[in-house]
């Protein structure tokens, strides 16, 4: 049965919440998986979602795009509340100011106590606060330490309740296909919720000891539940590996689907521990295979050619019906680009002047298309056109235009593997390609001894 919220989002913004459903579900990811809805507390039930966080702003709006019954809050980078007006709008759907001390120091980490009060009083009224406490993004696929914070709020909300009502923390993961591109998977998993009630009465006692043992219980559970790779020093190489034709060969040889997000979610983290556990077993051969990843890796990025290559082993006639086939869809291009062009342009410039912490491209990809590009490129032509020539012409066009920016964008993706192609056919390339497949053959073949 679902709990009744007093605070419901506004009609403006529930309009948004869908508007935002459209570009980010509906255009930049090509498919969004979701694994343990079922875990999820009731509408109106006081929930703590605790999870890691490594895609910025995409790991909070995929989660709040999925949880639409309920009012969900956040905690964001306090700098972005400086304008009055974003202060104001972020306010109201749902988002909170967090302090830190790198980036804003001491005297502003104070106003913290705050923020908490209000995600305590939002927890009071049943809604549902997401927290990520890490205290930051992470930069590559592994889980930091947790702080406090979450458990904070959580039990000073339940204190406020006299401890009559349930506080429940909710662990999560987000998993995605690649960090920086559009059209890519990503996945939200929910692990079993944590009830806080029989925490109470220990708590009273020992409040610190006690949220520590909580704290482990739910970093471990979302640490089994991602992608976690330990092995820093040889994080680069284990990544290119599992993401490569090696990850997709291991998961075929291992009885998992290479295509399917939560399938290769596993069959990478199976893939990962025995990497790991061989440089444990085998740390001098394994130096070996990591030393000529990296060569293997420079060598394929020289070239401009894709891993995938080495597999298909394309001929002549596969590059020449590849070009055939682009030029005789590049009419359909030129009339899909045409309205959608400033969609790949605008993001492109501003990220090479704007961007310097590569975890907030995707982010930034997805905000900017929100609130400029698409305005731009589709609310702007339907107005016109229904002006000046009629609805049906307005409403044709907005129905066109989700399929024009995804031709438009495999036309372009198919491109650059035509590219990539054509640099793994030339003449002056073969030698090359010759002594990295020599190299990519006794690469996989090491492993495979090692890991079997």
């Amino acid at each position: 049965m679902t709990k009744t919220n007093p605070r419901e989002h506004s009609l403006f913004l529930k309009a948004f919440r869908a508007y935002l459903q459209f570009v980010n579900s509906g255009l930049y990811f090509k498919k969004e998986h979701v694994i343990g809805l079922e875990n999820v507390p009731v509408n109106g039930t006081p929930t703590v979602i605790v999870s890691n966080h490594q895609n910025c702003l995409n790991d909070p709006l995929c989660v709040c795009l999925q949880l639409t019954d309920r009012r969900m809050n956040f905690l964001a980078r306090a700098n972005v509340f400086n304008n009055p007006v974003f202060n104001k709008a972020l306010r109201a759907m749902g988002l909170l100011p967090a302090y830190r001390m790198g980036y804003e120091g001491l005297a502003h980490v104070r106003k913290n106590s705050e923020t908490f009060e209000d995600a305590g009083k939002a927890l009071m009224d049943g809604e549902t606060v997401m927290l990520y406490p890490e205290g930051g993004h992470q930069d590559k696929r592994w889980l930091g330490t947790f702080k406090l914070g979450y458990l904070r709020i959580a039990f000073n909300a339940a204190e406020k309740m006299d401890f009559k009502e349930d506080v429940m923390i909710l662990p999560s993961c987000n998993h995605y296909s690649n960090y920086f591109h559009a059209r890519t998977e990503m996945l939200i998993k929910f692990g079993k919720p944590i009830s806080l009630k029989p925490y109470y009465e220990r708590y009273k006692e020992e409040p610190r000891a006690t949220m520590m043992e909580i704290n482990k219980i739910v970093h471990d559970e979302i640490k089994e539940m991602m992608l976690h790779v330990d092995d820093v020093e040889h994080y680069d190489q284990i990544d290119w590996l599992r993401e490569n034709e090696y990850g997709k060969k291991y998961a075929r040889e291992h009885g998992f689907k290479k295509n399917y997000l939560p399938s290769r979610l596993l069959s990478d983290q199976k893939l990962v521990n025995s990497l790991q556990k061989a440089s444990q077993e085998h740390p001098e051969e394994m130096e070996g295979v990591y030393k000529d990843v990296s060569t293997l890796m420079a060598g394929i990025k020289e070239l401009n050619i894709r891993d995938w290559l080495f597999r298909h082993n394309p001929g002549l006639e596969a590059v020449l019906l590849r070009g055939l086939g682009l030029l005789l869809l590049l009419p359909l291009f030129i009339v899909s680009i045409i309205p959608t062009a400033l969609l790949f342009i605008v993001p492109e410039i501003f990220l090479k002047k704007m961007i310097k912490d590569q975890m907030f491209v995707s982010t930034f990809r997805v905000a900017v298309s929100a609130l400029v590009t698409i305005p731009i490129c589709l609310f702007v032509p339907v107005i016109l056109l229904w002006v000046f020539a009629g609805f049906w012409w307005a409403l044709g066009y907005f129905v066109a235009f989700p399929f024009m920016f995804l031709l438009a964008w495999n036309y372009m993706r198919l491109f650059m593997k035509f590219l990539g192609t054509c640099n793994f056919r030339l003449r002056k390339n073969r030698k090359k390609i010759k002594e990295l497949r020599k190299l990519r053959t006794s690469i996989f073949k090491r492993l495979d001894d090692m890991l079997d």
